[in-house]
């Protein structure tokens, strides 16, 4: 039998972070994970250099049942102080847009960032370890490893992240842990991820994949401004992946794919103007060019913009700057970046990441109901979440 003061399970951003905090304060701790290499969500994310937070992280970046529960954490440990330590370990960042930040050179940098300091602190890093159980005891917790090694720890930190992008190994672990222990959990879903069209639909659209344009995507009166990508599965890029969680199956979302440019008012300075030129023509000069013969074709408008009538005027400026769509799902889990919901921070302590009814139990990162926009919001969750936790234990 082995004993730790702390057991982090998870050798992800918030399991690093919670460690190192908890190794600076003088705990003795161990980290567990089934993978061969610590941070292999960081090592992807970004395009491999990292969206490591954002400038703008806020509580009204994340989504949750309850709103006010990212308050706290978020509060206590800022994207100033992680971007503070990113400097002070001297790696070379950058804006990008909307407040993102990412390495200059590769993600690996803050992986390395993060190693470094959990050996400072004295933590013990064990790869290639699943944990097969967890049970509770008078001390804490006694943990047994698919190996069968036996370990004993007064806290224990859940930081298992969801099911989002099973390819790296990615289960619903932490989903158990927590209903083992009596906490609710937030009916899971992907989040930040591409949506997908029926059949039909797939076959109109055929000829737009690979054609991107900027475009203002709203559901309800939530409203993302960002690039956007037709697939041959539907759509994707920033702006989808951003209202792909908001919206739910039999929902529509609407996109405005010329954002700042009223159709309707083009079209018809157009027709009085210069009405021997196709629609196609006057379309392209705010659209990509295919996207914009589609659009004509779909509306029955392939002639010259002076032969259009006010009815055909309308049809074109709703397909353009009012599209009404209903996804019929999304790609799901394997190419989602996070997941939806999780362990229901009604059962968690916001100042601690605690589980309120068992002492010892902390969840932290992606396994709890909080879930950020696109754009390095869940990983100063991660940050903040793993920081106080690691205050804690």
């Amino acid at each position: 039998m082995e004993f730790f003061d702390v057991v982090v399970v998870g050798a992800g951003a918030a399991g690093m972070m919670c460690a190192i905090e908890a190794g600076r304060r003088g705990r003795k701790v161990l980290v567990i994970d089934h993978a061969a290499a610590a941070g292999e969500k960081i090592r992807i994310s970004g395009g491999g250099r990292c969206n490591f937070t954002n400038i703008n992280a806020g509580p009204a970046n994340f989504l949750s049942a309850n709103p006010h529960f990212a308050i706290s954490a978020l509060r206590r440990y800022t994207a100033k102080d992680f971007v503070s330590w990113v400097e002070r370990s001297g790696v070379a960042h950058h804006e990008k847009t909307l407040g993102q930040l990412f390495c200059d050179g590769s993600a690996k940098e803050i992986i390395a960032m993060l190693l470094d300091a959990m050996r400072d602190a004295g933590v013990t890093l064990r790869l290639r370890t699943a944990v097969a159980q967890v049970e509770r005891t008078e001390a804490g917790f006694q943990l047994v490893t698919a190996d069968g090694r036996k370990i004993a720890c007064e806290a224990l930190v859940v930081a298992s992240g969801g099911k989002s992008i099973p390819k790296m190994g990615a289960t619903g672990w932490g989903y158990d842990i927590a209903r083992q222990f009596g906490l609710g959990i937030v009916e899971t879903r992907p989040a930040l991820v591409p949506l997908t069209f029926e059949i039909g639909l797939l076959e109109r659209l055929k000829p737009l994949a690979g054609v991107a344009v900027d475009a203002v995507a709203a559901h309800g009166k939530t409203r993302f401004a960002e690039a956007m990508l037709f697939t041959h599965r539907g759509l994707s890029g920033p702006v989808i992946l951003q209202i792909s969680s908001f919206w739910r199956e039999g929902e529509e979302v609407v996109i405005d794919m010329a954002p700042g440019v009223d159709i309707a008012q083009t079209l018809k300075a157009a027709r009085s103007g210069r009405g021997k030129q196709a629609v196609v023509t006057v379309l392209a000069e705010h659209l990509p060019r295919r996207l914009a013969q589609l659009i004509a074709e779909e509306v029955g408008a392939t002639a010259n913009v002076g032969d259009l009538s006010d009815k055909a005027i309308g049809r074109l400026d709703a397909a353009v700057n009012a599209w009404r769509v209903k996804p019929v799902g999304s790609e799901g889990y394997r190419t989602a970046e996070v997941t939806l919901g999780g362990v229901d921070t009604r059962d968690l302590d916001s100042k601690t990441l605690a589980a309120r009814e068992v002492p010892g139990l902390y969840f932290i990162g992606e396994v709890v109901d909080v879930t950020g926009w696109l754009g390095g919001y869940n990983f100063q969750w991660a940050w903040s979440s793993g920081w106080v936790a690691g205050q804690a234990v």
